[in-house]
């Protein structure tokens, strides 16, 4: 097996990670041992991995509320993040945050907020905190359709652009903020990529279904980067699977129908890839199996972990309180 086969394999593992525990948190939810709220990234995590696999451990990262794919995809610890949702003592933020706070400085992944484009600001600090110390790295903010329409973005885009700053501004593009697809909230013939390049930004679009698409477009953005001493803006096509917030399908409320959704999952990123690599020789069917099965094992005995992990203790409530 050649280095491309194995990079191909891993891309395969580690989407196939973020969707096997977010399934597991989907179907373990209504057992009341996680009492926060959760945005899973289900359908979503070739946009997570294709991003994450073109960067390096000393890239910095931020995220918003929907953070699992990207914590995960940047190598985050799983036994960590499942802690901090079962607000356990053992969870990345001490079990204070829940699932829309993670954060995992060893890997590069400094943290996700819950309000829509927040994170962006601060991404644009890291960059700004690496050009001050001429490091060779980059920051890299992931953040929804929804976040475009804050005025923190366009501060952002704006401040980044003007001090030149080594940082990639990551757009996954679902369509929807919440129950509002882009219809409502933005002029029709608006494309987003292209917004932000009038405002300056070298833009370029991907299918942020199609893993191997993700992952050439970010290395070439970060490679401009690099070259241009500038930012870069990646719009990535994705779809949401699950509600907004929450572990069930919501498409019987109205705001979206059936057959859109049942169009996007046949454009499963997992899926498709899974069934290219099969193609191509690169893995049996029996090599899936085992995939499966190693995966299945790491990620119950992570469940395990978290739910067994005692809380913290009261004394601690009040620690880390700056405000």
């Amino acid at each position: 097996m050649n280095n491309l086969s194995e990079f191909q394999i891993s891309l395969l593992e580690k989407m196939k990670l973020i969707r096997f525990v977010e399934e597991g948190i989907a179907q373990r939810y209504h057992n009341g041992l996680m009492r926060c709220p959760t945005h899973l990234s289900i359908g979503q995590e070739a946009a997570a991995v294709g991003v994450a696999a073109a960067l390096s451990n000393k890239d910095l990262a931020l995220s918003s509320h929907r953070a699992h794919a990207h914590y995960l995809a940047k190598g985050g610890d799983v036994n960590a993040m499942l802690a901090e949702i079962h607000g356990k003592a053992a969870g990345c933020c001490g079990g204070k945050g829940g699932s829309m706070h993670l954060i995992d400085q060893s890997v590069g992944f400094m943290g996700s907020t819950a309000i829509v484009g927040n994170s962006i600001p601060l991404g644009v600090g890291l960059g700004l905190s690496l050009k001050l110390k001429r490091s060779k790295n980059i920051s890299v903010i992931f953040f929804g359709d929804g976040s475009t329409e804050e005025g923190a973005f366009y501060e952002a885009v704006n401040f980044a652009i003007i001090k030149k700053l080594p940082v990639l501004f990551v757009c996954e593009n679902n369509l929807y903020s919440v129950y509002s697809p882009l219809s409502v909230r933005q002029p029709a013939n608006r494309v987003i990529y292209k917004m932000v390049e009038a405002l300056g930004m070298k833009s370029a679009i991907a299918d942020g279904n199609n893993v191997e698409e993700t992952y050439n477009l970010a290395k070439n953005a970060i490679e401009e980067i690099h070259k241009n001493k500038a930012p870069y803006f990646i719009e990535l096509t994705t779809y949401r699977w699950r509600e907004h917030c929450g572990p069930d399908y919501d498409n019987n409320i109205g705001y979206r129908t059936e057959d859109e959704f049942q169009n996007w999952k046949k454009k499963d990123p997992i899926k498709c890839y899974e069934e290219t690599l099969h193609k191509c020789g690169i893995l049996s069917e029996i090599d899936i199996e085992k995939m499966n099965q190693s995966i299945t094992i790491k990620v119950n005995a992570s469940f395990k972990y978290a739910e067994e992990a005692p809380f913290p203790d009261e004394s601690i409530a009040y620690k880390g309180l700056y405000a």
